[in-house]
């Protein structure tokens, strides 16, 4: 929805503030959101292919869940509801904190905090802001990143790339 307020913050994710949604993607303003990866006990990861109607990355891959992180509202509040509201399941059990990214056009000017957790499913896709979600194996994710296919939204990209950095340490 386009109306919603979202925080504008300053190079060091401060507050600035409050503006519409649709006013901070067209001037670029910095601002917050939240990336969640659900991965299964396979250990596959959902992702989801995002609406035709998205004014953003329509008809691509992103992650499981994501959001903006509405005025007055916390990352880990943010995760909690975009989770409920995205897939129709709670995952506050096993939801975890993983890293931030900055905000760079990579990841749209959002400073992105990723989070990870467990669900087998079943999911009740949001039908406006999702077209679609499958299970995918870790192999062939990692290939079509390291191959920047066009179908898979930047913002993905580089927090798969972080991802991965942090997992072969």
């Amino acid at each position: 929805m386009n109306h919603e307020l979202i925080a504008v913050v300053d190079e060091h994710d401060n507050f600035i503030e409050n503006r519409a949604r649709k006013e901070v993607h067209k001037l670029g303003l910095r601002h917050r959101a939240v990336h969640i990866l659900v991965f299964n006990d396979a250990n596959q990861i959902f992702l989801q292919k995002r609406s035709m109607t998205k004014d953003v990355n329509a008809g691509l891959w992103d992650t499981s869940a994501a959001g903006h992180v509405d005025a007055g509202e916390s990352y880990a509040a943010c995760a909690h509801r975009e989770t409920i509201e995205e897939l129709g399941v709670c995952v506050d059990a096993t939801l975890t904190f993983l890293f931030k990214l900055p905000a760079i056009p990579e990841t749209g000017m959002e400073f992105v905090q990723v989070y990870r957790c467990q669900h087998n499913g079943p999911f009740t896709l949001e039908a406006n802001e999702i077209d679609d979600g499958q299970w995918f194996d870790l192999k062939d994710i990692a290939q079509r990143v390291a191959s920047n296919s066009p179908s898979i939204t930047d913002t993905f990209k580089a927090l798969w790339t972080k991802f991965e950095a942090l997992n072969n340490a």
